[in-house]
């Protein structure tokens, strides 16, 4: 009879185990990152999922692509659909001005990686003065980045005619058929433009220009209950910046697969190489504290919009805690051989 009794009540034996019992650690460490786009620029976040960066540490992390821009993975993000996203920072910093209680916790890029490519007869940013320059839309970073670069050359932005075309591609075509006299385009499309015989007219890395490129972010409530496992997840994300860097071979294979290019031909490649070339050398950052500097740019663009903007202090929208133990404690340097 009692053996009877024990398989009767077996499933309430089982239950009660699984709210005593500890959970297994890929279960309490799971975390989900979200990508903004399918770009290069995550070519570090590929690697240090690819090569297990994340793992070491302890954390299980799912790299989602969500796609649709800085907005929609900042939403996806206060949704709790994901813990950490990476996209533009404009979008963090408008949602944390509406009361949103998102924040910046890393910058990987610092600089805008798009370029102004002219036609031939266009010598100079002064030839631009009533000139039809194409973008991907309105409030883009391609937008954002062109409206900077005629800030530093005391250009209005009605001194020039601004057309929205959607695509680098897009806006390469534009320019071969004439329907624009220069674009703002990106890698590695700005690569071809050039190799076309466009002369590049301004170039937001030589202009002292800071702007958030690329933001990791999260949640204020996220990091302040799961201090340790945000920290562990930091650990993979900046080993993945240091393998990068450090490693051309390897990266340009992870990033040929995440990017999806089956391509041999040698233009191809040649654009891939360049790509991390820019990414290893000049726009990735070894320790990626939040910029306040490029905080400060998207304010000083949205005070035009709104005065108030102007009394906010950069460092409300940032929490640096988590950058700041792991470069206190010697993680980084360690990364690097310092």
């Amino acid at each position: 009879m009692k053996r009877k009794c024990f398989r009767h009540n077996l499933p309430l034996f089982f239950l009660f185990a699984a709210f005593i019992l500890p959970f297994p650690a890929s279960a309490q460490e799971r975390i989900r990152l979200g990508l903004s786009s399918i770009s290069a620029t995550n070519g570090s976040v590929w690697v240090a999922e690819e090569k297990g960066f994340f793992k070491k540490q302890g954390v299980d992390v799912e790299v989602i692509v969500i796609g649709g821009g800085g907005a929609r993975v900042i939403s996806s993000l206060i949704a709790g659909e994901i813990h950490f996203s990476v996209g533009g920072g404009e979008g963090s910093i408008r949602s944390q001005l509406k009361g949103v209680d998102n924040v910046i916790v890393a910058s990987t890029l610092t600089k805008g990686l798009q370029r102004i490519l002219a036609r031939p007869e266009i010598k100079t940013y002064q030839d631009l003065k009533g000139k039809r320059i194409g973008i991907t839309q309105f409030g883009s970073a391609g937008h954002l980045v062109l409206l900077l670069m005629l800030k530093k050359w005391n250009m209005r932005p009605d001194q020039v005619q601004i057309v929205q075309l959607g695509s680098s591609p897009a806006m390469l075509v534009s320019l071969d058929k004439g329907g624009v006299d220069a674009a703002v385009l990106t890698m590695p499309t700005f690569f071809l433009a050039e190799e076309k015989g466009y002369r590049l007219v301004g170039d937001p890395a030589n202009m002292d220009i800071s702007y958030l490129q690329n933001t990791l972010e999260s949640t204020r409530p996220f990091l302040r209950n799961n201090r340790d496992r945000a920290v562990k997840f930091m650990k993979g994300y900046i080993e993945g910046i240091a393998h990068f860097k450090k490693n051309k071979r390897e990266s340009l294979e992870i990033m040929r697969k995440k990017l999806r290019i089956q391509s041999e031909q040698e233009r191809d490649v040649r654009y891939l190489e360049l790509s991390y070339a820019l990414l290893a050398s000049t726009f990735y950052n070894e320790v990626p504290y939040p910029s306040l500097k490029g905080i400060q740019t998207i304010l000083d663009k949205l005070a035009e919009e709104d005065p108030k903007v102007k009394e906010r202090d950069p460092k409300s929208f940032i929490d640096a805690s988590l950058v700041k133990e792991l470069d206190d404690s010697g993680f980084i340097k360690a990364l690097y051989g310092h």
